[in-house]
């Protein structure tokens, strides 16, 4: 029986005979790859992606394979969380999703994906430039593969916050059909930008701002400058106020199980204080090594002070996951990372295996190539932990300027122009990684392809909740175990 670690350089293999066979690039030139687009137009009928099937297969079944490698009593949270609403469900259902989309119609035109390219999961942060940018903001899932499938989960992702919100056939319709025009009328801009150009290209919140006052929408500028505002005062310092306290004269993250747990607790009766600090000088030295040489020497001026479990997100909880806490030039100078469990990517038996042997490594090389901007310290690391398991892990900053769209409170026009900022957003990270030119000659100037994707987000949407009335009659039955207000 083959262990871990044979499994691990039998990948490493792989991978390294895949990249000499890569090494020679071509260079097409500009009317080959506009061919190759429209040679997916023949292969895959734009109007095809309206196709969808309702799937025989068992969502619950789905999410419970998920669950069968996370950690068992933080599992009932995860489902407590998805059982909020459809839309919540979908959040969490990424596996779902891929499932049910691999045996649709295929363009062939490989871009990175996100994997998880719902709108929840797009948001400001801060660039090293310290300026308020609006990007991708997860990357759990990441794996090269065909463009339409980020696409469709966005625009199906806005049908069903329409749906939450109440909003009315039409009112949802123009979000949906907005997201999908905006990612084609962009992908078709980039065609035709240099690659430096494309590369360098970024959406500011605050140029967001001042474009919505340019065109007279003074009620959604402000909140765009409101929300601006409210992310730059969430950093460490914030941070470092809601979850620590002072012991003994030393800050100590906070207990608030089981969402927060310091590690002191989660090690009573497993393993000694001395082990563990050995354990976590070893991980932070190994993940230093992923940074650049400029990033290590700065991370190296912080000193570890504290280490807690903490649950994240939707579809995340359950993962491992965990906040530390480090120190600079004193308590007015904290930084909280978070170290992050990376698992295969959902899509992995739907477009192949990762091109990475480390899973971590996967998720922040495919971050660098969708973001305009990353946060410096993102990074990665394997670990064999106290329990004896090998695992992938990423690391980056826990908070640093962080805000995203309140999909309570959003209004139908807001969440038209959202939809607009981010179907450019989407395609300016697929443009980064794809054959842009080839994509948007296969998009065309028309609307056939965004009817198409229009059609199937509504049909997805009815799937949707059909699943997450599944999983509530699992939960019912006693089949699954749910807590709520977690």
């Amino acid at each position: 029986m083959a262990t871990g670690a044979d499994e691990r350089l039998e990948q490493a293999e792989e991978v390294e005979a895949r990249v000499v066979a890569e090494q020679k690039v071509e260079h097409p030139s500009a009317a080959q790859r506009a061919g190759r687009g429209k040679e997916a137009r023949a292969a895959c009928p734009r109007s095809s992606h309206a196709s969808f099937a309702p799937p025989d297969r068992d969502p619950v079944a789905l999410l419970e394979a998920q669950a069968a490698t996370r950690v068992p009593e933080l599992v009932p949270i995860r489902y407590g969380r998805m059982l909020v609403s459809p839309f919540s469900f979908f959040r969490g259902a990424a596996a779902v999703m891929a499932h049910d989309t691999a045996t649709l119609p295929s363009t062939g035109l490989t871009v990175q994906l996100c994997g998880d390219a719902h709108l929840a999961n797009f948001g400001g942060f801060a660039s090293p430039e310290r300026d308020l940018v609006l990007d991708l903001n997860d990357f759990d899932e990441t794996l090269p593969g065909p463009f339409e499938l980020d696409l469709k989960r966005l625009a199906a992702s806005f049908e069903i916050a329409g749906r939450h919100r109440s909003f009315s056939d039409g009112e949802r319709s123009e979000a949906v059909r907005t997201v999908i025009r905006g990612y084609r009328e962009a992908m078709r801009s980039f065609a035709g930008m240099g690659n430096m150009d494309v590369w360098y290209s970024r959406l500011s919140v605050t140029q967001l701002a001042e474009q919505l006052r340019t065109q007279r929408d003074t009620r959604q500028a402000v909140v765009v400058e409101k929300a601006t505002a409210k992310a730059r005062t969430k950093d460490s310092m914030r941070a470092f106020s809601k979850l620590t306290e002072i012991v003994d004269g030393e800050p100590r993250i906070i207990s608030d199980p089981p969402l927060i747990v310091p590690v002191a607790e989660l090690l009573e009766g497993i393993g000694d204080r001395e082990t563990l600090q050995n354990l976590l000088r070893s991980v932070i030295r190994d993940y230093r090594r992923t940074l650049q040489g400029d990033r290590q020497h700065l991370l190296e001026q912080f000193r570890f002070v504290d280490l807690a479990r903490k649950v994240v997100g939707v579809g995340s909880v359950g993962t491992r996951c965990w906040v530390v806490l480090m120190l600079g030039r004193d308590m007015t100078d904290p930084l909280f990372l978070q170290i992050k469990e990376a698992e295969a990517s959902v899509l992995e038996p739907y477009v192949g295996r990762s091109g990475f042997a480390n899973h971590g490594q996967r998720v922040v090389e495919g971050q660098r190539l969708m973001q305009a901007s990353s946060d410096i310290f993102l990074g990665w690391h394997h670990v064999t932990g106290l329990d004896g398991h090998e695992r992938d892990f990423f690391v980056r900053q826990l908070w640093d300027w962080k805000v995203s769209v309140d999909l309570e409170t959003v209004v139908p026009r807001g969440l038209v122009l959202y939809a607009q900022a981010l179907g450019w957003t989407l395609a300016r990270a697929h443009a980064r990684s794809g054959d842009r030119i080839a994509i948007a000659e296969y998009l065309g100037k028309g609307e056939i392809f965004d009817q198409a994707v229009a059609e199937f987000a509504s049909a997805y949407a009815d799937q949707n909740e059909r699943d997450f009335e599944a999983l509530a009659a699992a939960q019912r039955e006693g089949r699954i175990q749910a807590e709520f207000g977690l």
